[in-house]
């Protein structure tokens, strides 16, 4: 199995920095669309969880708009139609935490999607946490 290849991790960074953008934009139906729609899709959230496409559906909808700045990302691709996207986020609503985030995308007739997503926080800040 090829890992990064360059090609594959471009793609992925660039949808990667789509999802960030309709994250901080909160359009619920562009990110809706980033997710595979599929029963299997399994979110975890920072204080929920969502199994299934309809459930993450239900979440953004009730979702509000927040800031954030991402550090220490990190795309891996693994062969041509997987890749993890792993990255650092640092809130102002959320002093003295760092957020986590990681995503493992797949690529799908319809293009790249979000089969599993996983959110939490922890105290500190990255360069504290070795």
């Amino acid at each position: 199995m090829e890992i990064d290849n360059p090609d594959v991790v471009a793609e992925v960074t660039a949808v990667f920095d789509a999802y960030e953008t309709a994250l901080l934009a909160n359009d619920s139906a562009i990110l809706d669309a980033m997710f595979m729609q599929s029963g299997q899709v399994v979110r975890y959230g920072v204080a929920e969880v969502q199994y299934g496409i309809d459930e993450v559906r239900r979440f953004r909808a009730a979702q509000k708009p927040f800031e954030r700045r991402l550090s220490r990302t990190v795309i891996t691709a693994y062969g041509r139609d997987v890749a993890i996207a792993s990255t650092l986020f640092h809130r102002p609503d959320f002093p003295g935490q760092v957020g986590r985030q990681m995503q493992t995308w797949v690529r799908t007739q319809h293009g790249w999607r979000v089969a599993a997503a996983h959110v939490s926080m922890m105290d500190g800040t990255e360069s504290s946490k070795g």
